[in-house]
């Protein structure tokens, strides 16, 4: 692999369409998948207990698990980032629904709102913050994991982190290191701001209804 500007930015756009993807499909199934398992206390522990269970595995063992069922190349590393982003969103949603005050809650049922109005005008927005706490933790989680998606050709910044290694080349593994770590800070900072704007417009949300 020729180690010029454009093949980092081309390995950085891969990286993030890795980690991007991953990171949807962990918060379209994660999120709902924790709202459940907080208002049924018999799927809290099982739900919590598989996907503390996935975490647990080593990200390499992990992907060569997954190799027989998918291949090498993307499929294989976008499950397997998509498995180990589920834990902190599964985890936050349901603490952050949990904490919700009950007395908000039987205010708003006092005010004739039904189950789903509750979930979508009170709960989801108070919990808002904790849950996206729990997405910045698996964005970040997943940028670093997904450089170890090179050794089993998908590409992404591990391509130059593998090649220094191969060649022990410090040098080489620094010019896949170095634009990981500077994506998982930009990616926290964004998800930051946008977690305090949906704060803000969650309380004022609910405030007025």
């Amino acid at each position: 692999m020729e180690i010029t500007a454009r093949a980092i930015l081309a390995e950085t756009l891969r990286h993030l369409e890795l980690t991007g993807l991953a990171m949807v499909l962990a918060v379209l199934v994660g999120v709902p998948l924790g709202l459940h398992a907080a208002r049924e206390r018999a799927l809290e522990g099982p739900v919590l207990a598989v996907v503390n269970a996935v975490q647990t595995i080593p990200s390499l063992a992990l992907l060569g698990f997954l190799i027989p069922l998918f291949g090498i190349g993307a499929r294989p590393a976008l499950f397997a980032l998509f498995l180990y982003a589920l834990l902190p969103i599964v985890r936050n949603t349901v603490a952050g629904v949990r904490a919700v005050d009950p007395a908000v809650i039987e205010a708003a049922r006092g005010m004739g709102m039904r189950p789903r109005q509750i979930l979508r005008r009170v709960e989801l927005p108070l919990a808002m913050r904790t849950i996206m706490a729990g997405v910045r933790t698996s964005t970040v989680i997943s940028i670093g994991v997904a450089t170890l998606a090179a050794f089993i050709g998908a590409g992404g910044l591990g391509e130059p982190i593998v090649e220094g290694l191969y060649l022990n080349d410090a040098g080489l593994i620094l010019l896949g290191a170095v634009p990981a770590a500077m994506l998982a800070i930009v990616a926290d900072l964004g998800l930051g701001r946008i977690e305090r704007a949906l704060h803000t417009g969650s309380r004022r949300a609910t405030a007025t209804s």
